[in-house]
């Protein structure tokens, strides 16, 4: 569910020879050398959409096994739990998706948020090369992940405290934000996806 058609226009772009696939069929899924794992929109709904059409165990199977790209709800689905709905994810990262909160101290806090925002790169990662740290990423959520082990933020951005905006684990790169309407910087990651061998 999501941007799919720009994800894969975006992808295309940047693919060289590669030939870049929408699909929601399961074996077409496991036969891909690499897969990016797109979501937008509600995670209970993202999440009921994967039980349904029997894609979660062969997204489970790529995130185990293969280069694997998570683009915002599709993120998020891979933690543990989210408050949205109170959805169980897939699990494949402890901790929790949490909403952004007013406080006494941002009251005018807009939520969604959306528009560019500086992302900052706290580990150093392949898919990083050819990116300054502190460029500028599209974003559109209301809510985000908090991680509940060290070591697998990848990079923050300030809305208006620190919150992770990308992951990182073994084969999984998982970023809040939108490389797919993020202009050249996401298109800079995008390749250095496909050319990613964890």
């Amino acid at each position: 569910m999501g941007n799919l058609r720009s994800v894969q226009r975006a992808l295309a772009h940047v693919a060289d020879d590669a030939t870049v696939e929408i699909s929601s069929d399961p074996e077409q899924v496991r036969a891909a050398d690499r897969v990016v794992f797109p979501g937008q929109g509600a995670m209970p709904d993202c999440m009921r959409y994967l039980r349904e059409t029997g894609l979660e165990q062969a997204v489970r199977e790529a995130a185990a096994a293969k280069p694997f790209f998570g683009i915002c709800v599709g993120m998020q689905m891979l933690f543990e739990s989210s408050e949205e709905g109170n959805t169980p994810g897939l699990g494949i990262f402890k901790g929790q998706v949490v909403r952004f909160r007013m406080s006494p101290e941002n009251h005018a806090l807009k939520v969604p948020h959306m528009g560019w925002n500086e992302v900052r790169q706290v580990l150093p990662h392949a898919l990083w090369e050819g990116i300054a740290d502190g460029t500028r990423f599209y974003f559109v959520h209301s809510y985000y992940a908090r991680p509940g082990e060290t070591g697998r933020t990848a990079a923050t951005t300030v809305y208006p405290n620190p919150f992770t905006s990308a992951v990182m684990r073994d084969n999984i790169f998982a970023t809040q934000f939108h490389p797919e309407k993020s202009q050249a910087a996401g298109l800079t990651l995008y390749k250095n996806f496909l050319q990613w061998n964890p």
